[in-house]
């Protein structure tokens, strides 16, 4: 039974406002209190709601799967196209709906009164004005008199899992608003002295921290010492951040679930956790945090039959490098404005070499998800320390346990983030990128789609003659342009051929930077001949490597334009023989372009040799 010896006890006259309250394990939650202490509550929620009846065709329908068919079949008899997103999109309103619904008379069938308000938490005008409307009912409901809120609960979240180098600006805005301003919002509807309870829900990946969920461990973190400031500030107030794992039902499904188990992780009894909150509520023992469940690890895996050449990393590999223009003499000819910058193929031959390194017997053979964050300039923000951190993602596997053959596995692939610290502290994040490894490398395809005439010539003096390419002898790859058209361009490449000398801390290995940036040079040359001016890498979807070019072998490089603006270009780029034998294929280049760079090309020189820090 609910232990209630300790003050501050919930009542009768009690008002809660709670946000996410209608649905999933807030609803559990509040409607635990609502058959304890009968009190009234205002359910926040960003779903829409309305207490008329079904439409006719959900009418009586059971579940999900009758659902669907039956949304089918309205679309098909009203002569419309039923496309899944549209049916899942009817489905999911009249799910919500009929949760919405069951969570007010749960409360009410429990002696406890609610009132729904449809406001998304992490807008402050919204989430005021659905409040005060709450309360306009509700005093309209007594004798007129607004009542006074009592209570927050604050249990709305989202989460948007994926690794830190995959995560997005607007990832993490979804994920932390939702908790972080959410919970500001919420203070502001009401006067922080009337508040008799203060319940954060908050999770034990904020305590513990867990794979893929950076933004959300961070954002609950926040909710944490929240708690504690607002309890020092208002210590008459029963004051509670629940950091609670996961509960069996919501978004742990049956697959989840499975999963868990598998890492010996325990989800919460939707009974056990509804004692636990209402206990929890009741109690005022001085504890500020509690924690509801284990650590969200990744399982323990035996790995000794594994080859010796691989094995399964379970922490990043942190590898640290210094920088400088003495080490690197190649950056005197990738000048922009009058500095240096590091070229965005070398931040992929740093992860390619160090990944190789730590992976012997592997070979490079993809790139994706490449983002260029914010590049490395020679300058006074040239940091003293960078990081690269490699993470292993996944790993193919040709011959699995119990096969009576030693595991081998044929790729591997990792997640890759460069970054290093300004001189105030602050993370600066550079690129990142997911690089795969494989044991042997795919056989080189065949591409026919070339057109090696000679229909439009750029001489390589008028490339880099400082109009076009701002590009210096290290990267004077490009022999001539071949022909040139509203979506395409050919130009005939030759093999860079720099010193190790000169190559510096970015070797030439099976990745050849200085190749592949001849090959990406095409995009510039596009642009600059579509629009004038020309552009600097964002992006890279995909780029495949082949075969390593030799000495003497005669390359082109075929651009095919996906898409393009005066402010952007999309295009693919394929190395190849005249053959069509291919040595790389480059899917989703994106550059930005801007008119303003045109004077920046021209500076494509050091003012002064300067020197910066040591080498690595």
């Amino acid at each position: 039974m609910v232990d209630f010896s300790k003050p501050r006890k919930p009542s009768r006259a009690s008002l809660f406002l709670a946000s996410g309250g209608a649905k999933g394990i807030t609803a559990q939650c509040v409607t635990k209190l609502a058959q304890c202490y009968q009190s009234t509550f205002i359910l926040m929620g960003r779903s829409p709601y309305s207490a008329e009846p079904e439409p006719n065709w959900s009418a009586g329908v059971p579940d999900e799967k009758a659902l669907k068919q039956q949304a089918m079949d309205t679309l098909t008899t009203a002569g419309e196209h039923p496309t899944p997103k549209r049916i899942q999109r009817m489905v999911k309103d009249i799910l919500s709906q009929r949760e919405i619904a069951a969570t007010l008379r749960a409360i009410e069938g429990a002696g406890g009164h609610a009132i729904y308000v449809n406001a998304d938490v992490t807008d402050a005008a919204a989430a005021h004005a659905g409040v005060e409307q709450a309360r306009q009912q509700l005093g309209a409901e007594g004798d007129g008199t607004l009542p006074q809120i009592t209570g927050i609960i604050h249990g709305a979240g989202v989460i948007a899992d994926r690794p830190i180098a995959q995560k997005t600006e607007a990832d993490f805005e979804l994920v932390y608003s939702v908790k972080v301003d959410g919970l500001k919002n919420l203070l502001h509807c009401v006067p922080p002295g009337d508040l008799e309870h203060l319940i954060l829900f908050s999770s034990v990946a904020g305590f513990y921290g867990n794979v893929g969920q950076t933004d959300y461990a961070l954002a609950n973190e926040i909710l944490n010492k929240v708690a504690y400031q607002f309890k020092r500030e208002h210590p008459a107030c029963r004051v509670l951040a629940i950091d609670w794992g996961p509960w069996d039902g919501g978004m742990v499904t049956p697959a989840l679930k499975r999963l868990l188990a598998q890492r010996d992780i325990d989800v919460i009894p939707v009974d056990t956790g509804r004692e636990i909150f209402a206990s929890a509520v009741a109690t005022d023992d001085g504890d500020t945090q509690l924690v509801v469940g284990n650590a969200l690890a990744r399982p323990a895996q035996v790995l000794d039959n594994r080859v010796q050449t691989h094995r399964m990393q379970t922490e990043p590999i942190r590898i640290h490098r210094q920088l400088s223009l003495d080490a690197n003499p190649f950056l005197q000819d990738h000048v922009i404005g009058g500095q240096a910058v590091l070229p965005t193929v070398c931040a992929v031959a740093w992860v390619v070499n160090a990944a190789e390194q730590c992976y012997p017997g592997y070979t490079f053979f993809r790139v994706e998800n490449y983002k260029a964050l914010k590049g490395i300039v020679f300058d006074g923000t040239l940091a003293d320390d960078y990081v690269l951190e490699i993470k292993e993602m996944d790993a193919d596997c040709a011959s699995p346990k119990g096969s009576g053959q030693p595991e081998q596995f044929t790729e591997v692939t990792l997640i890759a983030l460069i970054c290093s610290q300004s001189d105030d502290g602050k993370s600066r994040y550079h690129y990142s990128m997911d690089v795969t490894l494989r044991r042997t490398p795919p056989a080189s395809p065949q591409y026919t789609g070339f057109d090696l005439a000679v229909t439009h010539p750029i001489t390589r003096e008028e490339l880099y003659g400082g109009t076009i390419l701002f590009h210096g002898p290290s990267f004077q790859g490009v022999k001539q342009i071949l022909n040139l058209g509203p979506g395409s361009l050919t130009m005939q490449c030759t093999l860079p051929e720099l010193s190790p000398e000169t190559q510096g801390q970015f070797p030439v290995q099976t990745f050849n930077p200085y190749l592949t940036d001849t090959s990406l040079q095409s995009l510039l040359v596009w642009a600059h001949h579509t629009y004038g001016y020309g552009g600097l890498p964002l992006s890279i979807q995909k780029g495949e490597q082949y075969r390593s070019a030799k000495v003497g072998d005669k390359l082109y490089a075929s651009l095919h334009v996906q898409s393009s603006s005066k402010r952007r270009l999309l295009a693919n780029v394929i190395l190849h023989d005249a053959d069509g034998q291919v040595y790389s294929h480059v899917t989703g280049a994106e550059i930005t372009l801007s008119p303003r760079l045109n004077p920046l090309f021209a500076q494509n020189q050091l003012p002064t040799r300067s020197v910066r820090r040591g080498q690595q």
